[in-house]
């Protein structure tokens, strides 16, 4: 028969053993709620830096549009906003965004030679974020006085306070004859052939998401302009977008109107490269002059891209002090 004293010290271990065990568990659920609160925030908070960022440009580009209204209504300016009277406030913009590209990204043009003194058209990839284009425009416009025509989507000049900073940059909604017309005039003429669905279906490896698109290609010869493939060092790890799956493609490709949430604004190194132009063959197809440019834009990503792009290298890279070749 066990004594008082032994069975009071099994009762100790015994609660000794229930508390040490009740503390693991207790720990372990802290443990766990912990981790799942850092993994939450480390999801949402770059999608809600991502949208905060596309915010705060909404609405300067807006406010933009309402000093050019005011603009317009002090000095009598014209409809047309390509004209002379309109250069002073495109220049004021185009100052702002060339330093805002180099304050958020270092940003550089290489082969600013290739960029012919008349007509042609400019081919690139399309990244999520496509600031890339708007610095490169607005260094061109800093350094030549040309305004860099855009082929962009039709709905863009539906969405409010947009209209007017689209059109001072020369935006035209997709069409050949348009295009064609510009082209004739001498003027230069971007282009993004993989459009939306580049930019959200896109990702680190920068494959070219064109499909069957030919229309530039059709305007080239048809104008009879040289191309320049364009692509820009990093741009896709500006930000990344979030639910990349089979169903948001079918509904992208259904509605067109459908947008993913874009991860992050990260100011990693910009460097847009411009490769040397393929002159107009009458000779060629349409069809065979977008695999050269294809190919072409494909041959400037593999030199100086590496693939896969990370962000934390490409931030590196601001601090780089000499250009490297990948």
């Amino acid at each position: 028969m066990m004594s008082p004293t032994t069975l009071d010290a099994s009762r100790w271990e015994s609660l000794g053993w229930y508390t040490a065990t009740l503390k693991v568990w207790i720990r372990f659920i802290f443990l766990h709620e912990y981790t799942s609160f850092v993994a939450w925030w480390l999801i949402c908070v770059p999608i809600l830096v991502g949208v905060a960022f596309a915010l705060i440009v909404y609405i300067v580009i807006s406010a933009i549009s309402l000093f050019m209204f005011i603009y317009k209504k002090i000095n009598n300016a014209p409809e047309d906003m390509l004209s002379k009277v309109w250069d002073k406030p495109r220049h004021i913009l185009s100052y702002l965004g060339a330093t805002c590209g180099k304050i958020l990204h270092g940003y550089e043009i290489i082969g600013v030679e290739n960029i012919p003194e008349g007509p042609g058209i400019i081919v690139l990839y399309h990244g999520a974020m496509s600031y890339d284009y708007s610095f490169f425009a607005s260094n061109m416009f800093l350094l030549t006085g040309r305004v860099c025509h855009s082929v962009v989507d039709n709905k863009l000049f539906t969405v409010p306070g947009l209209k007017g900073y689209l059109e001072l940059f020369g935006c035209i909604p997709g069409s050949r004859a348009k295009g064609v017309e510009i082209l004739k005039k001498g003027q230069l003429l971007g282009v993004v052939p993989g459009g939306m669905k580049e930019a959200l279906f896109g990702d680190n490896y920068y494959q070219l998401m064109w499909g069957n698109r030919t229309g530039f290609a059709h305007v080239a010869l048809e104008a009879k302009v040289p191309i320049i493939p364009m692509f820009t060092q990093n741009i896709r790890e500006v930000g990344r977008t979030f639910g990349n799956t089979r169903f948001t493609r079918w509904l992208h490709d259904k509605t067109r109107w459908f947008f993913l949430p874009i991860i992050g604004y990260f100011p990693v190194k910009l460097r847009t490269y411009l490769g040397e132009p393929i002159p107009y063959d009458p000779n060629i197809t349409a069809e065979e002059l977008v695999q050269k440019t294809k190919t072409a834009i494909e041959n400037i990503r593999d030199k100086h891209q590496k693939i896969p792009g990370s962000i934390l290298r490409a931030l590196s890279e601001r601090f780089e002090k000499h250009h490297k070749e990948n």
